[in-house]
């Protein structure tokens, strides 16, 4: 019988690419240029410049595509880099890949979760989502204490409330406190914590 070798999972091993096509005018080249980086470590900060720039839904696709299919921090951190974008859509998609690479995404979180602009933080604690229980809590709970832009704690209690664990409780009642004139945080929070009280 012969033996058939098998390439371990994960990024695929070094071999010709054309990373300069990446900006060919025409998009099947463009296409060409992403199956052949894909999933290549060192090929990361190439397709995050161009998911930046491309502007057709199917090379898009392709792009963060082939930045999952590594799932590395290089190609956590080429995504993160959109959640600032201009674009909706390119935000959002960022935040569903990033949810798809948990481990490599999770040494950027307490960044991201700090970065000045509070859209950033807001996505940030949409990708802190796919993270275990105990590791969201930690960092939503964190991200609670100095926050003070009441979307951003919005969304923080919207992840607590789903996956949040008991220890997010001092951080959540702090927040009630200082948010008590928002008209919807309070009874958001209250939620969470009557939830949290009946966990086992």
């Amino acid at each position: 019988m012969p033996l058939i070798r098998r390439d371990p999972p994960g990024c695929a091993p070094p071999g010709p690419a054309a990373p300069d096509d990446l900006t060919a005018p025409e998009p099947e080249r463009r296409l060409a240029a992403i199956r052949a980086l894909s999933g290549r470590r060192e090929a990361a900060g190439a397709l995050g410049e161009a998911l930046g720039r491309e502007g057709v839904p199917r090379v898009r696709e392709a792009l963060l595509s082939a930045l999952i299919a590594c799932a590395d921090p290089q190609a956590a951190a080429a995504l993160a880099a959109h959640l600032g974008a201009q674009d909706p859509a390119l935000r959002n998609a960022c935040v569903e890949a990033l949810q798809d690479m948990p481990a490599a995404v999770l040494p950027l979180l307490p960044d991201l979760l700090a970065d000045p602009d509070p859209d950033v933080r807001l996505l940030a604690a949409g990708v802190a989502r796919a993270q275990p229980p105990e590791t969201a809590t930690r960092l939503l709970a964190g991200l609670l204490d100095g926050e003070t832009h009441p979307n951003v704690c919005g969304a923080a209690v919207e992840v607590l409330a789903e996956t949040g664990t008991a220890l997010a409780v001092p951080a959540l009642r702090a927040a009630r406190a200082r948010f008590s004139a928002e008209p919807f945080l309070p009874g958001a929070i209250d939620h969470v914590l009557s939830r949290l009280a009946e966990a086992p």
